[in-house]
C-alpha cells in the first residue's frame, strides 16, 4: 500500500472511532480509544487484550486489530509488544485531543462569519468529499447554498485558524476560505437557522445529567463494569464537544455548554483512574500466575 493508501486508511480507523460509539464497539474502536486517551503513553498487547474482552472480543479479534492498525500507520509497536499512537494518527488524534481545550478557542463574536467555497472542488472522488464533509463537520461549518459553507467566526485565529485547520483535516488547498459579513435579510434570517442550537442546549443538559448520574454510582459497580461502561459513556460525550460547533451565545446556551464540557473532564478524570486500576489488576494477576507456574 502507498503512503496515500496508508494515510487514506488510517483516517479511516481512527474517525471510526470518533464517529461510531453508538452501538457495541469493535477492536479498533477500542485499542484507538485507549490509545488516545493515554496521550502519547504506551500499552502493552497484554493490557489491550485484556481491554478488549471487557466487551466480548476476542484475543484473536484483538491482535487482528493491532495488526491492521500498526500497517495502517495509526500505531506503532515499542519494546516487549507495547503499542501507541503511530504517526499516521497524529494530525487528527491531535485535533480530537483538544476536546479539552474546547472553550479556549473562543473568541468574541463580532456578528461576522468564516465562509468556505467548495465550488472549484471536485465531486467524483469519495474519498476526497468524505475527508472534506468530515472536515467541515469538525469545524462547524454547514451549508448556506450549494459549495458555500459557514460558521460564526468566534473562533481564536478567524479565518487563518481555520484555514489551517481545515486544510490539516482533509479539506483540499483550492478551497477559498475568508470572511464576510452584511449579508441581505434574507440570508441574515437562513444563518440563524443553520444550527439548531434547541437541539444542542437541551443535549449538554440530557448527557450532562447522565454523566453525574454515572458518577454518583461509580463506586458501587465492579472494576470491569466500571471500565467498560466509562468508555462508552465517555466516549460518546467527547465525540459530542469535538464535533460541537461551539456557537457563539445568543445562538446557544453559552453556560450549559461550559457546565457539560466541565462535567466531561471530571468524568474522563474518573475514567482515567478506573482503567489505570484495571490495567494494575491484570498486571498482578498476570505476574501471579507467572509466578505459579515457576512453582510447578
Amino acid at each position: 500500500m502507498d503512503i496515500i493508501g496508508n494515510v487514506s486508511l488510517s483516517q479511516h480507523y481512527l474517525m471510526d472511532y470518533v464517529m461510531n460509539l453508538e452501538g457495541a464497539p469493535n477492536a479498533r474502536q477500542i485499542v484507538m480509544g485507549l490509545l488516545q486517551a493515554e496521550d502519547g503513553e504506551a500499552l502493552s498487547s497484554r493490557q489491550i487484550v485484556a481491554a478488549c474482552r471487557l466487551f466480548g472480543i476476542t484475543e484473536n479479534n484483538a491482535r487482528v486489530a493491532l495488526a491492521r492498525l500498526s500497517a495502517a500507520g495509526l500505531i506503532a509497536s515499542g519494546e516487549r509488544g507495547s503499542y501507541q499512537l503511530g504517526e499516521a494518527a497524529t494530525v487528527l488524534a491531535g485535533d480530537v485531543a483538544t476536546w479539552r481545550d474546547a472553550e479556549a478557542r473562543l473568541a468574541q463574536w463580532s456578528g461576522r462569519y468564516v465562509m468556505v467555497h467548495c465550488g472549484p472542488l471536485g465531486r467524483t472522488d469519495r474519498t476526497a468529499l468524505r475527508r472534506r464533509q468530515r472536515a467541515l463537520e469538525m469545524l462547524g461549518l454547514r451549508e448556506l447554498e450549494r459549495d458555500l459553507f459557514v460558521r460564526p467566526d468566534n473562533l481564536v485565529g478567524s479565518a487563518d485558524s481555520i484555514r489551517r485547520r481545515l486544510y490539516a483535516l482533509g479539506l483540499e488547498a483550492d478551497a477559498a476560505v475568508f470572511i464576510a459579513s452584511d449579508f441581505d435579510a434574507e440570508r441574515e434570517g437562513r444563518l440563524r437557522t443553520l444550527w439548531d442550537s434547541e437541539a444542542l442546549n437541551q443535549r449538554y443538559l440530557r448527557q450532562r445529567e447522565q454523566l453525574e448520574r454515572w458518577l454518583e454510582k461509580a463506586e458501587q459497580l465492579e472494576l470491569e463494569d466500571a471500565a467498560r461502561e466509562s468508555f462508552l459513556l465517555g466516549g460518546r460525550a467527547i465525540r459530542q464537544i469535538v464535533f460541537d460547533p461551539l456557537l457563539p451565545a445568543p445562538l446557544v446556551d453559552a453556560e450549559a455548554r461550559h457546565a457539560f464540557i466541565a462535567t466531561v473532564k471530571k468524568f474522563d478524570r474518573a475514567g482515567y483512574a478506573l482503567w489505570q486500576r484495571l490495567y494494575q489488576q491484570h498486571a498482578l494477576v498476570a505476574d501471579d500466575s507467572r509466578a505459579g507456574q515457576s512453582l510447578q
